[in-house]
């Protein structure tokens, strides 16, 4: 440990011996590289601390020191009282790369890690069966790792990294590529271990998991910009958000927001959603007078505003934007060349009763659904739901077995090669060659989709710059980072200017800034013109998509758009305070589906079918079992709730059929 000869105070003391993670002045230093920059941190006991950050922020190499893997370039780092290479044993330490053995089962892997930490067998058998329970693995544990899923995988990992109850846990962005369903067990599993004591600290790119930590750290360009509650950073902002409904807002969108923009710094941001504006603005009145009057200028009709409170992407969002780059990016228009807005409206993909079967598995069951020129479609569902089948069927790269499709007007020869350079595709897995440089991958690509030769150095400088990777030409693909990866699959998928955009997870691992100015780019492609079919696991992403199709099991059981989905749930989300979060939560789940109570860090969320007369009981429930209700409201339902709750009431459904 290096440690830092910097005089300390009593408040540095004071953390010091409070603290179970503890860092002063924190550098590393990678020759001229500073990846971290004299950074503090103070991690309490039983906390789950968040650290959000665009990539290359230095949160991978803070938690290499934090986990004792690599020393500090100086500072003073202490993890449990000691340096972290002392504390190892103790340490839980979850990285981004799978950490298993695939060739094992979950329960040699299990086991092995045990053997590795020294767990007696009698905690041992009982804490392999409660965690791979818990995570819905414990009928799979004769697989082998090598053959489960990317979600099974992670919380496969988690319940290892568990096995010796370590007195801190350290996540390295532990739900990259996780459905909803997995990563609300996830947290649920991670609020019940921080209740039992365990310090966790977890690096992040999605906001809505930040909403769970009981703090947050904003980390760019190895600094902290800001720490506090997910509420302190809230309020810090001063903002409020006003979210703008009209049904022909999306006709007038560009214009609009342009228009709006114009107004600041009384409109300090816009940004644009499937079938809304959200507009963010220092005073509400003056806010409202300014979209008022802009609307009446784009003849919007029953324009509604709603007024909410800023959400942590905002707060990111407005903090950082200004020290990147990103909006250089974003500035950075596609030279369109094809007449597509001459299509708008009218259909590029449509299936009627599309199946696909394996032997006596029915991988999708009678799936049907349109999707316009111009048009934003998200397909969302949980691992194994059928997703990603249903998208090589859509796009011509597997036969459906039984069904019909309409692809860009064709419902024959859907491999034609004519028809393929109308459709771009962006699979889930890095479709680029790893051992090319960025530059000679996008020369291929050019190739591949028949990019016009006057066109094709034009638009490789636009994928380098959209990437944020201008001067990075002769780099090997292979060293990127996962987000930047995401960035340069996306521009090399659209180069040719796709009539039809097929999108498969597109950003999985990318942080929230680049995923912005990704989204930005997907809606300039459909405003021009463009279908997209997109499926995502993030969703908050997910309120960019026009219309929505939650699959469950190979069906589409709901479609509309977001906030018709919302709208359409039933019952009520309400929002409950209170002195013993981990205990209400066991004890309304002993009376409750599991999936109607999560914990969201210092507050409960609750979903009741009858409000009116089942509110009451559980306020009773609670505090006959001495619990303090601090307070309690309805909150409108998230699509994560909206999302998890359509696949949870169609899996009972179907257990009663």
């Amino acid at each position: 440990m290096t440690t830092s000869s910097l005089p300390r105070n009593a408040t540095d003391n004071s953390q010091r011996e409070n603290s179970i993670i503890y860092a002063r002045g924190l550098t590393k230093r990678y020759g001229n590289l500073e990846a971290i920059k004299a950074i503090d941190l103070s991690v309490k006991k039983g906390e789950i601390f968040g650290l959000i950050g665009p990539d290359g922020a230095g949160k991978t190499s803070t938690f290499h020191i934090l986990g004792g893997v690599m020393e500090p370039t100086s500072g003073e780092i202490l993890v449990i009282g000691k340096p972290p290479r002392e504390s190892r044993l103790s340490i839980g330490y979850l990285t981004q790369q799978f950490s298993l053995y695939l060739d094992m089962s979950i329960e040699e892997n299990m086991k092995y890690s045990a053997g590795l930490r020294e767990v007696p067998p009698a905690d041992y058998k009982e804490r392999f069966e409660k965690s791979l329970r818990q995570m819905n693995l414990y009928k799979f544990k004769e697989r082998l790792a090598g053959q489960l899923s990317g979600g099974m995988k992670q919380k496969l990992a988690l319940c290892c990294a568990l096995v010796s109850r370590p007195t801190v846990l350290l996540l390295d962005e532990p739900t990259t590529g996780v459905d909803p369903v997995s990563r609300r067990e996830f947290w649920d599993l991670l609020a019940e271990v921080s209740a039992e004591g365990v310090t966790i600290a977890v690096a992040t790119p999605y906001l809505d998991e930040a909403e769970r930590c009981n703090r947050v750290a904003l980390m760019h360009q190895g600094s902290i910009y800001q720490v506090g509650t997910v509420a302190e950073l809230k309020a810090s902002l001063n903002l409020q958000r006003l979210e703008l409904r009209s049904p022909t807002i999306l006709k007038v969108e560009e214009d609009l927001v342009k228009s709006l923009n114009e107004h600041r710094p009384d409109i300090a941001d816009v940004q644009t959603f499937g079938d809304r504006l959200d507009v963010l603005v220092p005073n509400v009145d003056s806010g409202k007078q300014i979209i008022t009057e802009v609307g009446n200028q784009f003849n919007l009709r029953d324009l509604k505003i709603e007024v909410e409170e800023p959400s942590l992407e905002n707060v990111f969002v407005m903090r950082l934007k200004s020290a990147t780059s990103t909006e250089q990016g974003v500035q950075n228009a596609f030279a369109f060349q094809k007449p597509h807005r001459n299509k708008l409206g009218d259909s590029a993909i449509h299936a009627a009763e599309i199946w696909k079967t394996y032997g006596d598995f029915n991988a999708v069951k009678g799936v049907s659904l349109d999707v316009a020129y111009g048009e934003i479609y998200g397909l969302l569902g949980a691992n194994g739901a059928g997703k990603t089948t249903t998208i090589k069927m859509l796009c011509g790269l597997i036969e459906p077995s039984a069904g019909t499709m309409t692809l860009a007007g064709e419902t024959e020869g859907l491999r034609d090669p004519k028809l393929r350079e109308r459709i771009g595709y962006m699979s889930q897995k890095f479709t680029l060659y790893d051992d090319l440089t960025l530059f000679e991958n996008l020369q291929f690509y050019c190739g591949v989709y028949e990019v016009p030769i006057r066109y094709r150095l034009e638009r490789i400088k636009w994928v380098l710059k959209a990437s944020d990777l201008v001067g990075q030409e002769t780099m090997i693909t292979g060293k990127l980072p996962g987000g930047w990866k995401q960035r340069l699959s996306f521009g090399a998928c659209v180069m040719h200017e796709p009539d039809i955009l097929f999108l498969d997870e597109p950003t999985s691992g990318v942080d929230p800034l680049a995923r912005r100015q990704l989204w930005v780019l997907i809606s300039e492609f459909a405003r021009k013109g463009t279908a997209v079919l997109v499926t995502t696991h993030f969703l908050e992403e997910a309120e960019h998509c026009h219309h929505l199709g939650f699959m469950v099991a190979g069906e589409l059981v709901a479609q509309g758009t977001p906030t018709a989905i919302k709208e359409s749930q039933p019952g009520q989300l309400i929002e409950v305070v209170t002195d013993q979060n981990q205990r209400a939560s066991d004890v309304l789940k002993k009376k409750m589906d599991g999936w109607r109570v999560s914990i969201f860090a210092d507050r409960l969320h609750i979903v009741l079918d009858n409000p009116d007369s089942e509110l009451q009981e559980i306020l009773n429930l609670l505090q006959n079992n001495n619990i303090n209700v601090k307070s309690h409201k309805p909150i409108p339902f998230s699509l994560e709730d909206s999302f998890i709750g359509i696949v949870q009431r169609t899996g009972n459904q179907t257990a009663d059929s």
